[in-house]
């Protein structure tokens, strides 16, 4: 194909073909046509971008693997351009570009855009604005990307939170049916034992004293068990059956109680108020527990409404850093715990409210205390405080792991740049941390050594 067919060709291009007619000859003549086949790889992340790629016909797609599976990112056919561009910075593609439909393109080499600048003014303009919208539908898609990773690893972590208090709640409650209805049968036999006034009111005393105790924490295996085989004894003294003693080391019941009621109530009728005690603490104990679990779910669901912000619009507006930072802690504890680190929140109780978008902020914090928890060895720790410097916010989140190398500290908020497993993180949670943190006028910065990590953040306040 001579250079003036070329240049035919590229004068119906959708994309530069309103270039002069001599940047489409320059072009021409200092490309090469290239011809692909269905499947061939253009270009792969491992090697450098060799130029300029104007598509005269065909199709091709870029892939790429940001730890959810591979997937077609963006696409070109007749009438794109795609490759290098002129004042790109682009050394490796972040993906597979493949042919789709058996291609045409005209290939201009990496060394011939300064020439390309110089020569194709018209054309020159054109290409930066295909390369600022290419940037910004990467960045969309970058962003997306993330959010929608974040929000998978936030479901997987809430669904683990979620299960434990559910599942005790429906266990208990089924235990509840059969607690209530041996609370039940014991108040009928405390009603045959037909107990004085008396006998009743210190029995209620008695009982109450248990009640108000129910907070007690709870006892070690071998604790309970030295604790039972002691009511056991106390019971055979006084010939009252021994079998409610399990049910009672399980009460704060204390021997001096014991006594007490004994000395009120005896023979069949103690152990007619043993019962009723014990089965009506058993029942009790269960309602807390469950009470506990519902509030936990409750808890949670709030942590997660608190950091989506579900019913307010993205908008600019004051945010509350302490709850974002207390939400983004209490999403992410069953992580820590699974991984034996300890999570330490300390925020400054002066502290002021900052203007931006609320869900924003908040992705910031998960992403730098979730890759904190990743970096704490284990049975670690995580410290996030938040305090005023002047007209500033500033949190930091301080892990005790092994530190960031020196070689590659400048290169930690680079998109796609990653020391984690393949398909453990996608390169791009530092990349979206630092691009939301300078879109709301804000700073960050990290100082790293072997045992002591810490991400600093500053955000000016105004509310």
């Amino acid at each position: 194909m001579t250079t003036q067919e070329i240049a035919d060709r590229l004068a119906s291009h959708r994309t530069i073909g309103g270039a002069p007619r001599e940047e489409l000859e320059w072009l021409a003549a200092h490309g090469a046509v290239l011809r692909y086949q269905a499947g061939d790889v253009v270009s792969r992340p491992s090697e450098i971008v060799g130029g300029l790629i104007i598509v005269m016909s065909g199709r091709m797609s870029i892939y790429v693997d940001r730890g959810t599976g591979r997937r077609k990112v963006m696409e070109w056919q007749e009438g794109d351009v795609t490759g290098v561009l002129p004042y790109s910075r682009t050394l490796h593609p972040p993906g597979d570009t493949v042919v789709e439909e058996p291609a045409e393109v005209l290939s201009i080499e990496r060394e011939e855009l300064p020439a390309l600048i110089r020569n194709c003014q018209h054309v020159t303009a054109t290409l930066v604005h295909v390369m600022l919208d290419r940037a910004r539908s990467f960045t969309s898609t970058d962003l997306r990307d993330e959010k929608t990773i974040s929000l998978g690893k936030l479901a997987a972590g809430l669904a683990h939170e979620l299960n434990n208090p559910a599942s005790a709640a429906v266990r208990d409650a089924k235990l509840l049916a059969e607690a209530l209805t041996k609370a039940e049968d014991a108040s009928l036999q405390l009603g045959a034992a037909g107990l004085s006034a008396e006998q009743l009111a210190t029995l209620e005393f008695v009982r109450r004293s248990w009640v108000s105790d129910s907070d007690a924490p709870a006892l070690s295996g071998l604790a309970l068990a030295d604790r039972e085989e002691t009511i056991a004894g106390w019971l055979s003294s006084k010939g009252a059956r021994a079998n409610v003693a399990a049910e009672l080391a399980q009460t704060p019941v204390t021997v001096e109680s014991l006594e007490t009621l004994a000395r009120s109530v005896e023979g069949k009728s103690l152990d007619a108020a043993l019962r009723w005690i014990a089965d009506g603490y058993g029942a009790r104990a269960l309602v807390v527990d469950i009470e506990r679990a519902a509030s936990r779910i409750h808890a949670l669901v709030a942590a997660v409404k608190g950091f989506t912000h579900m019913d307010r619009a993205p908008d600019q507006g004051p945010v509350d850093v302490p709850r974002g930072l207390a939400d983004t802690v209490a999403l992410l504890e069953g992580k820590a715990r699974a991984k034996r680190v300890t999570i330490a929140l300390s925020v400054d109780p002066a502290l002021p409210t900052i203007r931006g978008i609320s869900v924003e902020i908040n992705q910031v914090w998960m992403n730098l205390v979730d890759n904190a928890i990743d970096a704490a060895v284990d049975r670690g720790h995580v410290d996030v405080a938040a305090h005023v410097d002047g007209s500033w916010v500033v949190v930091s989140v301080v892990d005790d792991g092994p530190g960031i190398p020196a070689e590659i500290k400048d290169r930690i908020f680079d998109p796609f740049f990653t020391t984690k497993a393949i398909g453990e993180g996608t390169g791009l949670g530092l990349d979206i941390v630092r691009r939301i943190v300078r879109w709301h006028s804000g700073a960050i910065d990290v100082d790293s050594r072997p045992g002591r990590t810490e991400f600093r953040v500053r955000f000016p306040t105004g509310g």
